[in-house]
């Protein structure tokens, strides 16, 4: 049976990861979009990886002092990456359910109600995403909607070749994120897409809501981060990865490294072209 209204929907944590050269006003919103949840986490955990500008403590200050007994600010003196930040994320959540949520993006006010509810009525679900809608950040005007597979079996097969999820929606098991060992620590880019592989590869179920429960804010800098060397060589890593351990064949490797390799070679001009038409 369906959820109803009056179920007691389960508990759930939300991790967060601020750097240092993060926007305090996209934080500040970001944060917001968590509070105003129409089901409210009860346990907030933000890490802040490494010294952050002084507009960011404010905001997150600010945030902790009007709800003390939801937010938990874990300060690094030393920027540790965002594995070993999610790592130290996970180990801290109180519950079993965990929301991932990026510092500049906008969670719509149904997304973990609706995430739960769906856990609570698959109960071999472990990790469940939903479709995003990207947004100029200089203008808030809708760009596009990304989708993603929804069923088990698709996600399965999809992520062969891509991530099956839209990395700042998923909600996913505690104790399946710790038994196929979290974040991989030694990966500076890519290292989502390796996540949730790993958690498949471990026997993980996931699936997605078609319906964008998320706002994924885009800057002129996203594509510049495709693009680059480091993340075109994380790119290629971790899909070795994912071949050497026999869980993709060689198609499912040459085809997405050779529209990488094809990104960071073109012109800029192009590039943005290839992505909207053939890699969203």
């Amino acid at each position: 049976m369906t959820p109803s209204k009056r179920t007691r929907l389960l508990p759930y944590s939300v991790t967060m990861s601020v750097y240092g050269k993060e926007d305090a006003e996209f934080l500040e919103e970001s944060i917001k979009s968590i509070l105003n949840q129409t089901h409210l986490t009860n346990d907030f955990v933000i890490i802040c990886d490494g010294e952050l500008s002084h507009e960011l403590y404010k905001v997150l200050h600010s945030a902790q002092e009007t709800h003390p007994d939801i937010i938990r600010v874990i300060r690094l003196k030393d920027h540790v990456g965002t594995a070993k930040a999610a790592n130290l994320a996970i180990r801290l959540c109180r519950n079993e359910l965990i929301g991932k949520m990026d510092s500049d993006d906008i969670a719509l006010p149904e997304r973990f109600e609706m995430q739960v509810r769906r856990m609570m009525l698959y109960p071999k679900l472990d990790i469940i995403g939903s479709y995003i809608e990207e947004f100029s950040s200089d203008t808030g005007e809708k760009i596009a909607i990304r989708k993603v597979p929804l069923s088990s079996a698709a996600v399965l097969k999809y992520a062969k070749m891509r991530m099956p999820f839209n990395n700042q929606t998923i909600l996913f098991r505690r104790s399946e994120a710790l038994s196929c060992g979290g974040y991989c620590d030694e990966l500076l880019r890519c290292e989502d897409y390796d996540f949730v592989v790993r958690m498949l590869m471990n026997g993980a179920v996931g699936g997605n809501i078609p319906k964008v429960l998320v706002r994924y804010r885009v800057t002129k800098d996203n594509l510049k981060r495709r693009r680059n060397l480091r993340n075109t060589k994380a790119f290629i890593e971790v899909r070795y990865r994912m071949l050497r351990s026999g869980f993709s064949g060689i198609f499912d490797f040459i085809i997405p490294c050779g529209m990488q390799l094809l990104l960071f070679a073109l012109p800029s001009s192009l590039t943005g072209v290839i992505y909207k038409k053939l890699m969203r």
